[in-house]
């Protein structure tokens, strides 16, 4: 059975960090391309960032600098160092495999 359970968010301050998780299971995430992506309040999804199965990575303009998406293979595990938070990336954020997303976790920036 495929789960992916993302942990991690909250609330923090602007210029704030948090790091994010999403352990995974029923699949080897190393062997796929794997995504972060987020939703705000009122909008649709937007894509953050990606790792693909050859380690290479990629960011919206958005956050790229900020950013930093990484895997554990050992754990099977995702995650997504977020730095010098800002309030416009307030949003629930999900990671993501083709069809295949986990219920989210609330990233609130706000002073």
């Amino acid at each position: 059975q495929v789960q992916l359970v993302e942990s991690g968010g909250g609330l923090v301050q602007p210029g704030g960090s948090l790091r994010l998780s999403c352990v995974v299971s029923g699949f080897t995430i190393s062997r796929y391309p794997m995504n972060w992506v987020r939703q705000a309040p009122g909008k649709g999804l937007e894509w953050v960032s990606t790792i693909n199965s050859g380690g290479t990575t990629t960011y919206a303009n958005s956050v790229k600098g900020r950013f930093t998406i990484s895997r554990d293979n050992a754990e099977n595990t995702l995650y997504l160092q977020m730095n010098n938070l800002k309030p416009e990336d307030t949003a629930v954020y999900y990671c993501q495999n083709g069809g295949r997303r986990g219920q989210g976790t609330q990233v609130t920036v706000s002073s």
